[in-house]
């Protein structure tokens, strides 16, 4: 047990890593993984699921005990990240499946890699999970609404069919998890270390299908689609950060909450792209290079800010003692 929950910490904590190495395999040899793409949504319920069964009710106190930065969180989450993808679409003149999946990655809720990657960045681990928790159960009404309202100068989209579809894949599992935790509480708390093993695996598999399947998608428009999701993702973190500290939100809170509003839940987005947009085959690609992206970046932030820190540390040790 022990060596499963060493694997665990080591896959979750290297994740971003975990997925060039696949998502490169996945470009290589596509035959050993296209066939991952039949279970998107199945898989995407798994690790929904694992975020449930991760979730305890005490958690909930967090948005009570922080309502303030919970709320800035959820609101930059909503607004920055959408918009700032519908204007790219426009800048760069995407073309239609690809302006859908850029916004689809934007209107979907914080992924569960922020929890880790704000933990390593040294922030606050309890708000980044709170934001985490209310962006995601609001996410039914809030991403569907937001994608018909950005998307729909390129396509019809259907609201209610998106809006079910988010509810079977995300709001389903996590609720039956939370559930399943009240109800089980001491029995999984015993397996509790082992359960982010179950949404890195299922996330891992999301994203080397889609690249499998779009090897030679990734060859003809990757760089286009790249430099869009970089730039999409380093805005969603600046401009969270930005509005944390003009809101004068204290430095663990603002780290969290710059990395809640970069990282998405691109496994989502892949996922409402192969069920809703089967005519726009191209839509899931940003998902699936955003889902590799935005753990390196959320990793090189974290790295910056933890460096930040330290130093602040150093140097009001340096006052009192002086």
């Amino acid at each position: 047990m022990k060596k499963i929950i060493k694997i665990s910490s080591l896959l979750t904590k290297y994740i971003g890593i975990i997925i060039i190495i696949f998502s490169g395999l996945a470009f290589l040899i596509p035959q050993g993984f296209a066939w991952t793409t039949d279970y998107t949504s199945v898989f995407l319920g798994v690790a929904m699921f694992g975020m449930g069964l991760a979730i305890k009710m005490g958690d909930f106190q967090i948005v009570f005990s922080h309502p303030k930065e919970v709320i800035i969180g959820c609101v930059a989450q909503y607004t920055i990240m959408p918009l700032a993808a519908w204007l790219l679409a426009v800048i760069f003149q995407l073309p239609e499946d690809l302006a859908i999946g850029v916004i689809l990655v934007g209107c979907c809720p914080g992924g569960t890699a922020s929890n880790v990657i704000t933990y390593i960045a040294g922030g606050d681990v309890a708000l980044s999970v709170g934001m985490t928790i209310i962006s995601t159960l609001i996410a039914p009404l809030m991403t569907p609404l937001l994608v018909y309202v950005l998307a729909g100068t390129w396509v019809k989209v259907t609201f209610w069919s998106m809006v079910l579809s988010v509810v079977k894949v995300i709001l389903i599992p996590v609720l039956l998890g939370i559930l399943i935790r009240s109800l089980f509480g001491k029995q999984i708390q015993k397996i509790s270390d082992i359960l982010p093993l179950v949404s890195v695996v299922s996330i891992v598999m999301i994203i080397s299908g889609i690249v499998a399947i779009n090897t030679e998608k990734i060859i003809a428009c990757g760089i286009l689609v790249l430099c869009v999701v970089i730039l999409h993702n380093l805005l969603g973190m600046m401009l969270g950060l930005v509005a944390a500290k003009v809101l004068h939100v204290e430095y663990s809170k603002a780290t969290a909450i710059a990395i809640e509003v970069g990282m998405q839940n691109s496994g989502l987005a892949v996922s409402l792209a192969t069920v809703n947009f089967a005519a726009n085959p191209l839509a899931t690609l940003p998902g699936a290079i955003f889902s590799v992206w935005h753990n390196i970046s959320g990793s090189i932030f974290a790295s910056i800010r933890q460096s930040s820190l330290n130093k602040d540390e150093r140097l009001e040790l340096k006052y009192k003692t002086n």
